[in-house]
This record gives C-alpha cells, sequence and structure tokens, in this order.
C-alpha cells in the first residue's frame, strides 16, 4: 500500500497515524490513542510512503494544519487497505493532494457520526475535531477497541510532529 502526499499549501503540521483503537475522551491526535507513526516530512513538498499490509489498522488517517491555522483549510483523509484500488484527490481542502494505491478513502463520516446523547458533544472543541469525528465513525462502523492507556514514562499527545521553522 502507497500513500503519496503533495503539499500544494503551506501547513505547520503534517502526520499520518495508522489507528488501531480509539481514545473517545480525548481530542486531535490523543483520540487515536497509540497509533502507528510512520515519519512524514513536513519540509518536503512530494513524498511517498509505502505501508505494511502485514498487521494492517482499522484505519489511515491524515492531518495537515495549514500555516497560519484556520479551521477550513485544515486537511484530512482517513483511507483503508483495499488490494486493487486506487485514488487520487484533494484530503479535504485543496491545499493537500493525496495518491493512494491499494487504499480507498473513508467517506460518510463528520459531526453528525457522533451519537446525539454523547456528553462531549455539546463542547465545540471536540465537535468540531475532525479526528474524534472520525473516532467515533470507527467506533461505530468498524467497532474500534478503546485505546490502552499511555505508558508512565511517555509523554501524551504528538511527540514526533514536525514543525516549519
Amino acid at each position: 500500500m502507497t500513500v503519496s502526499i503533495e503539499q500544494r499549501d503551506r501547513y505547520r503540521i503534517l502526520w499520518l497515524a495508522g489507528v488501531r483503537h480509539v481514545d473517545l475522551t480525548q481530542h486531535c491526535l490523543k483520540t487515536f490513542g497509540q497509533p502507528d507513526r510512520p515519519r512524514v516530512d513536513l519540509r518536503r513538498r512530494h513524498q511517498a510512503l509505502r505501508l505494511s499490509t502485514d498487521d494492517v489498522p482499522l484505519a489511515w488517517y491524515v492531518c495537515a494544519l495549514p500555516h497560519p491555522w484556520c479551521w477550513d483549510t485544515n486537511a484530512h483523509l482517513a483511507f483503508e487497505h483495499a488490494p486493487g484500488h486506487e485514488w487520487s484527490g484533494d484530503a479535504l481542502v485543496p491545499g493537500l493532494h493525496v495518491e493512494l494505491r491499494n487504499a480507498r478513502p473513508i467517506t460518510g463520516w463528520g459531526e453528525h457520526t457522533i451519537p446525539r446523547g454523547v456528553e462531549l458533544r455539546q463542547s465545540r472543541i471536540y465537535r468540531t475535531c475532525r479526528n474524534w469525528q472520525f473516532a467515533w465513525w470507527l467506533r461505530l462502523h468498524k467497532d474500534a477497541p478503546d485505546a490502552p492507556p499511555m505508558p508512565c514514562d511517555q509523554p501524551a499527545g504528538d511527540t514526533n510532529q514536525l514543525r516549519l521553522i
């Protein structure tokens, strides 16, 4: 499986996560607990990553936050392993173009995915977090298990983020 990423706009954060479980008490990257994190180089305009098809996660998720930050131009793309499929398009916004080989996008998730009775849905920071929206889709459609607790000697959050200097 291959994912090719072309940055057409400037991003201050760019990551790829192989999601195996979810933590619905968190938002942003923490929503995915301890995901697989292949190295993505924020400084490269074009890059292609080969993702193993052994022990495939429930889904993969690309997230890129623009510089300057603007919620409307955040790039997001969820996809899954799908032998024989190819796809090319924007990761929600025109600034990040993605090509998938042996994978296909996962669509149909969004704010409407979050069950109405969920208390954190009332919080704007959770409700508008696309990672959290997708985590709910994974819970409801792929029966994503709860993430294990973070190890005590490892800080929570994204410790592998690259930032523009």
